[in-house]
C-alpha cells in the first residue's frame, strides 16, 4: 500500500475544526483495493468507500460517524465458488482524550463494554478505521445462493479415493495400548 495514500487518510486532531463537522470521503483505487483484498484474504474487493464526518464531542473528545460501502468476493465455505456480497454498514467511533486505562490483573485486561471507544492520539487514522470496519462486516461463512444453509463446509480429504471420511488407513497410535488393555483385562478374569 503506498504510504502517501494511507497518510492522506489520517487527520491531525489539532487541524480539525472545533466549530463544525469535518467531512471525509475515502475511495481507494483498484490497486489499494487489491492490496486490502490480499490482506483480508478476499478474492476481490470493489467499490470500497468510507464517507462521513469527524466532529468534536465535549472539550477534547471526537466522534466519527460514517457509512462503509463495499462489494466483496469471497470463497463459498461449501463449494469454494466465488460469492459476491454487498456491504453497507454504519460505522461509529468515539475517540476519548481521557482514555480510561485498562485495569490489568495479571495477564488479563478488562476492556470497556462500549466497543466504539478508542484512545485519542495526535491523529485519527481513517484508513485503519475503514479496513477494520470492512474486516468486521465480512460474512463469516459465505455461501453460494444455491447452497442449503445446513450443508457441510468444504474439506480436504487425505483418504483414498472413494473412501468414506474416517475409513482411511492411517496409523492408530493407541491401537497397541488398546490390545494390551484387553489382554490385561482377560488375565484378571
Amino acid at each position: 500500500m503506498p504510504d502517501e495514500i494511507r497518510s492522506s487518510a489520517s487527520r491531525r486532531v489539532r487541524g480539525l475544526s472545533q466549530a463544525a463537522p469535518n467531512p471525509f470521503d475515502l475511495r481507494p483505487g483498484p490497486d489499494a483495493c487489491a492490496a486490502i483484498a490480499r490482506d483480508l484474504g478476499l478474492r476481490g474487493l470493489r467499490k470500497l468507500r468510507l464517507s462521513g464526518t469527524l466532529k468534536p464531542e465535549g472539550r477534547a473528545d471526537w466522534r466519527l460517524d460514517a457509512r462503509l460501502g463495499a462489494t466483496v468476493t469471497q470463497d463459498c465455505i461449501v463449494t469454494l465458488a466465488p460469492v459476491v456480497t454487498r456491504i453497507d454498514e454504519d460505522v461509529t467511533r468515539r475517540y476519548l482524550d481521557d482514555w480510561p486505562p485498562a485495569q490489568e490483573q495479571g495477564d488479563e485486561v478488562e476492556m470497556p463494554e462500549d466497543e466504539s471507544i478508542e484512545p485519542l492520539g495526535n491523529e485519527i487514522d481513517l484508513w485503519a478505521v475503514m479496513v477494520e470496519a470492512l474486516a468486521l462486516a465480512l460474512p463469516d461463512y459465505p455461501r453460494a445462493p444455491e447452497i442449503a444453509p445446513d450443508a457441510a463446509p468444504a474439506r480436504d480429504s487425505a483418504g483414498p479415493p472413494g473412501a468414506a471420511p474416517g475409513e482411511d488407513d492411517r496409523p492408530r497410535p493407541f491401537a497397541a495400548l488398546e490390545g494390551l488393555r484387553r489382554k490385561l483385562d482377560e488375565g484378571d478374569g
